[in-house]
């Protein structure tokens, strides 16, 4: 049985999932650690990226964990590829395939740990077809950016997401529902957790 197409995103209280401008500008970059501070203390976090051992174990520790584990396949757009690309460490943290939505060609780009970045230049449906069928019954995540799972949530291509609320506010950035189909998406609440540092916003995603 195939799994579901989901993504998971920390959001800002006034609705951003990135700051305005581009990551490698010094204010851009302290916004985005100030959205994702909930990740960064925690045990799964650490470990993940080899940062040594210990950190926090709870709820938000659990979360991680889950959608890492949940997850057989990912697919990013080709802007969020090319920020990553420069800051991520040599082990990517992906540890599955990675299906890179773009305009270009280029080769498979394997690093250590098990993440491969497929370049997928046939559209959306194409890539998100070479995930479902990398990840076998486990699921797909849409990791980003916030365009491209857009594209994804008006194709219809999604079945549910996470929001990791976060109390900071922009002003200014990238918004998650920019630009969203609400003649064509229903959100179904599925849970709430709220921790001492998120609030954790499950939704199912129908057609309306």
């Amino acid at each position: 049985m195939a799994g579901k197409v989901f993504f998971s995103v920390s959001m800002s209280l006034d609705g951003f999932i990135a700051p305005e401008g581009r990551m490698g500008d010094p204010r851009w970059m302290a916004q985005w650690m100030e959205l994702q501070q909930w990740i960064f203390p925690q045990r799964f976090f650490q470990e993940n990226l080899k940062l040594g051992e210990g950190g926090e174990e709870g709820r938000d520790n659990d979360i991680l964990q889950e959608t890492f584990e949940r997850t057989g396949a990912s697919v990013m757009g080709k802007r969020m590829f090319d920020d990553g690309e420069q800051a991520w460490p040599e082990e990517a943290p992906f540890h599955t395939p990675v299906f890179v939505v773009t305009h270009e060609q280029r080769d498979a780009w394997e690093r250590p740990g098990g993440t491969t970045f497929h370049f997928v230049n046939d559209g959306i449906e194409s890539a998100l077809n070479r995930a479902r069928e990398a990840a076998g019954n486990r699921d797909v995540r849409i990791a980003g950016g916030g365009t491209t799972i857009m594209e994804y949530v008006n194709a219809g291509l999604t079945d549910e997401f996470t929001i990791a609320l976060s109390p900071v506010v922009f002003g200014s950035g990238t918004r998650l529902f920019e630009g969203v189909d609400a003649d064509s998406v229903a959100l179904e609440p599925v849970r709430a957790e709220p921790t001492n540092r998120v609030i954790h916003l499950t939704y199912a995603v129908r057609a309306r």
